[in-house]
């Protein structure tokens, strides 16, 4: 894969805070929050990517000029990768510290097998980031990329930037550092470009905002630029590459006691009255068979869900998708006795697909779902199967945290 440096942009720090300009990507910020970001700074990167009014496009190209005119924004003395360290506590206290760094990479169509998807993606997401991408030039926000490199050249080249001041340090508002520093030495930057000159990338996040480079590259070949998308590539190697579970909430409703009969026929189910228990047993038997946990409405209780032997061969597809958890359930459960169909899961009607996993507990305790569906971890392992074969897992598969912050970097296309 070519990789190389980029021609970026940056907020000036001598004329705002990051922390009051920094946003996380357009896709997870809701209408409150929106409000909120705007109120902070009339710099806020929510300006861009998630514009207010009507005239969405157009006024976020007038506040991207307008702040460049200022010098709010800024370009780099040279063409730099950000090598981002984002620390963070995870639910148990332990510290997190996941290493990436900042880049552009050539823009690959799929059937090269350059770049490989995972998830299944919807045309309205694409079309908005394009009529955005259209207006202003320029991209905001970062796909999230996946590289394998067992000698770790990177973070050996890396490790001497470690004691120097950081480029940036901001504390994001779910709790997140992001330690930045800036690579411009040709030196190191050779290193970034050699080790992943003959890798394969994994799209972890950011489909939408890929598959819209592609859209934008076809539509303006004469656009040497164009032809290379912002990304950030962190190592499958990395310990701290945490990849959460994304669970399925039925909002249909639905009986209690005939969603337990419907789910026997294909589970062996063990009833447990306490939630970290539940939680640990879902992990633990998800390592031996494909393992998931069920809540419903009404019911203390908690059970999991262990796979009964080879009724996922049923299933009419590729091997390597029936011994996924998600589309074993989607294609036995949701699907087969549940009926929902293949648009109502796409878009979202009478489910709702959940990240965090205290919204999905108190989404059923409170009585407004009918049940929920408990996933456990993804593992990368399954990912690179699954995607190295051609193939792609259900929708909001995987959730990769923390989120890439918007206000970092801005690639220009011109």
């Amino acid at each position: 894969m070519e990789v190389l440096p980029l021609n970026a942009i940056i907020y000036n720090q001598e004329k705002v805070d990051l922390k009051d300009v920094i946003a996380p990507p357009y896709d997870v910020i809701d209408e409150k929050y929106q409000d909120e970001l705007y109120k902070r700074s009339e710099f806020n990167i929510v300006r861009l990517i998630l514009t207010k009014g009507e005239n969405r496009y157009t006024d976020a190209k007038k506040y991207f000029e307008d702040w460049k005119e200022k010098e709010v924004l800024i370009k780099t003395k040279k063409p730099s990768i950000f090598y981002i360290i984002q620390k963070y506590k995870n639910e148990k206290g332990k510290l997190i510290e996941r290493k990436g760094f900042i880049a552009r990479n050539k823009i690959e169509d799929f059937e090269t097998k350059k770049v490989l998807p995972h998830e299944y993606t919807m045309g309205g997401p694409k079309q908005d980031r394009l009529n955005l991408v259209s207006e202003t030039g320029a991209f905001f926000s970062q796909i999230f990329m996946v590289y394998d490199d067992k000698t770790k050249a990177i973070e050996k080249m890396v490790e001497k930037y470690l004691s120097q001041k950081p480029f940036m340090d901001v504390v994001d508002d779910l709790g997140v550092e992001n330690i930045v520093y800036l690579i411009d030495e040709p030196d190191d930057i050779k290193v970034i470009e050699e080790t992943l000159k003959d890798k394969t990338l994994l799209i972890a996040d950011g489909h939408h905002r890929y598959e819209t480079s592609i859209n934008y590259s076809k539509l303006h070949p004469e656009n040497e630029y164009a032809k290379y998308v912002m990304s950030y590539f962190t190592n499958a190697q990395d310990e701290n590459l945490v990849i959460y579970p994304t669970h399925r909430i039925i909002q249909k409703e639905v009986n209690p006691k005939d969603l337990l009969a419907k789910t026997s026929k294909y589970y062996d189910v063990e009833v447990l009255s306490d939630k970290e228990k539940f939680l640990e047993k879902i992990e633990e038997e998800n390592k031996k068979q494909i393992t998931t946990g069920l809540i419903l409405k009404n019911d203390k209780n908690y059970y999991v869900l262990k796979l009964k032997p080879n009724v996922n061969k049923s299933i009419e597809a590729p091997e390597v998708l029936q011994n996924l958890d998600l589309v074993v359930l989607h294609e036995l459960i949701l699907k087969k006795e549940l009926n929902y169909t293949d648009n109502e899961l796409m878009a979202q009607n009478g489910i709702k697909y959940e990240k965090q996993e205290p919204v999905a507990f108190n989404s059923v305790k409170d009585g407004s779902a009918s049940a929920c569906f408990i996933m456990a971890y993804p593992k990368m392992k399954d990912i690179i199967d699954i995607s190295s074969k051609g193939y792609r897992m259900p929708q909001k598969s995987t959730y990769f945290y923390p989120k890439l912050l918007s206000g970092i970097v801005i690639n220009p296309l011109k």
